[in-house]
């Protein structure tokens, strides 16, 4: 059965300023665009759903992290991130009261942010067993890079002196070699946050429903997770047979060394592996991402426990980080590289140079993903490897002032995720949020890097603004083609999924102010209405 959806619709296609009366749907498919009129004489027995507001392809997150968000956000963990909870006092409050209500469970809690809950202390093992005692207490900072852990958190991980570092990874040591409580990196953070992972299992076939729905909900049709946990494969079709997934999702298989690329599998729509994730150094906000400029010497960066003039380091060393990327190049899978330092970059660069010449690639889309410090000679080079981009715009949005007066001054911070660089490149840039560590917010994106401005109103003195199309385009057709989706979503065309949202004001020609503020009034997938 044809539907005739009628309304003022941005398709995107085949230009951004493009404004069209009506779509016509079959089968989840659109199979015409155009005049009202024409529509409906070409389909005369067709259903008319008159949609009340601006029309606009479904919003795709491009690198996103729902099985671990969905675990984060939930009541199973205490939610302390500076969103919520802005001020110090207010966290250690959250922390106490939780411990109080433990009983004889363990306590996990997600956002601890010392750059923006200024007065926090030092989380280490000796502060958080007097704060917690005998109860289990692990506490994940905002960037999901480092967890701060007591002593009966490490006893129920089963951590100790002689636990190794894996490789890429590592946990604090003292002198003595005495665990300091706090694991850096991927692997180290998943053997600490191990228990509450088992724990959230039988959780997950209510949170992660829910999840997927609150995404829907902000106008996300496809999203992607780049920590994917392929044991969630059976929920998901589960999900699927009872008509409850709202949402497209790629997923990325998360590297280890020694790694095995799996099969190719079948081109499903609705789920499928898109390529495989690595991190190649870390976070600017716990000092470990590798840059070739040191980091300031000013009280943040000491609360840090950074000594003058530091400079972060990689995970991996070049060599290593071509070992594990190998085996998913040479059967054909996207590569997805966490990089956030110029020297990260450069080091992922060379990497992704040897691999797709010695491979012969061509249309291979190897992925960049953050891009904090890359410069504008950086995204030259890695548009000339047909590399892409997707930038971690809310950095601006949140640690804008940060990045310039505490962290890295004018000249590198005041540059950060120069989405304009990009763009001016020749990239197709894609714009994203983790999710568990600022609110999924597609829209406000758009409108932070086409201003460089921060929430608090503060303009970034460096880096290039982008135009209104770039924005837009940056979560629609750049975000489909980066997640080799292009010939199902991303814009609203014949023989594309009719994947759209209705929103409460024109995207293309409202303030970038009224931009961040867009309200979803309805998010159809496939011609079905979700939410």
């Amino acid at each position: 059965m044809t539907t005739v959806f009628t309304g003022r619709i941005r398709p995107l296609s085949p230009s951004a300023d493009a404004e069209v009366e009506a779509m016509a749907v079959d089968d989840g498919t659109i199979v015409a665009v155009g005049a009202a009129d024409d529509l409906l004489r070409r389909f005369p027995d067709a259903e008319t759903t008159a949609l009340d507001g601006w029309v606009m392809p479904g919003l795709i997150e491009p690198h996103g992290h729902p099985g671990f968000s969905a675990i984060l956000l939930s009541d199973l963990v205490v939610d302390l991130r500076p969103v919520l909870i802005p001020e110090a006092e207010g966290v250690l409050a959250a922390l106490r009261a939780a411990v109080a209500d433990a009983g004889d469970e363990a306590v996990f809690a997600n956002g601890w942010d010392a750059l923006l809950q200024r007065g926090l202390p030092d989380p280490d093992i000796h502060f958080l067993d007097e704060l917690a005692g005998s109860v289990p207490l692990v506490v994940i900072h905002n960037s999901g890079h480092s967890v701060y852990f007591n002593t009966a958190a490490a006893l129920a991980a089963g951590l100790d002196r002689n636990t190794p570092d894996p490789v890429g990874a590592s946990f604090g040591r003292d002198a003595a070699g005495e665990l300091t409580g706090v694991a850096l990196e991927a692997a180290a953070v998943e053997q600490v946050v191990a228990p509450m992972l088992a724990k959230a299992q039988q959780h997950l076939p209510r949170i992660l429903p829910a999840h997927l729905h609150d995404l829907a909900s902000r106008g996300i049709t496809t999203v992607s997770d780049l920590s994917w946990n392929p044991e969630l494969n059976p929920l998901i079709d589960a999900l699927r047979a009872q008509g409850a997934m709202p949402v497209r999702l790629r997923w990325y298989e998360m590297s280890r060394p020694g790694g095995v690329a799996a099969p190719r599998g079948e081109d499903d729509p609705v789920f499928r592996q898109t390529g495989v994730k690595t991190w190649s150094d870390g976070s600017p906000w716990v000092g470990n991402i590798a840059t070739s400029f040191p980091y300031l010497d000013t009280a943040a960066t000491r609360s840090l426990g950074l000594e003058p003039h530091h400079v972060g380091h990689a995970n991996y060393t070049a060599e290593q980080l071509r070992t594990i990327a190998d085996p998913y190049a040479a059967a054909g899978w996207q590569l997805a590289c966490h990089a956030h330092g110029d020297r990260a970059i450069d080091a992922t660069l060379d990497v992704y140079e040897q691999l797709i010449r010695q491979h012969g690639l061509t249309d291979h889309r190897f992925r960049l993903e953050h891009c904090g410090a890359m410069t504008p000679e950086q995204f030259e080079r890695a548009a000339s490897l047909g590399v892409t981009v997707s930038l971690f715009v809310d950095h601006i949005t949140y640690w804008g002032e940060v990045l310039v007066d505490d962290l890295f001054g004018p000249e590198h911070g005041g540059a950060w995720a120069d989405a304009g660089a990009a763009f001016a490149a020749g990239h197709r840039a894609t714009f994203h949020n983790d999710g568990w560590v600022t609110p999924n917010e597609p829209f406000r994106n758009m409108a932070v890097a086409e201003t460089r401005t921060t929430r608090n109103g503060y303009r970034m003195p460096g880096g290039t603004p982008v135009t209104r199309e770039q924005a837009l385009l940056a979560h629609t057709a750049n975000a489909a083609w980066q997640l080799f989706s292009e010939h199902e979503v991303g814009t609203l065309a014949p023989g594309l999924f009719a994947d759209f949202i209705v929103v409460d004001r024109d995207p293309l020609t409202v303030s970038a102010e009224d931009l961040a503020e867009t309200q979803v009034t309805a998010t159809y997938v496939s011609g079905a209405r979700v939410v």
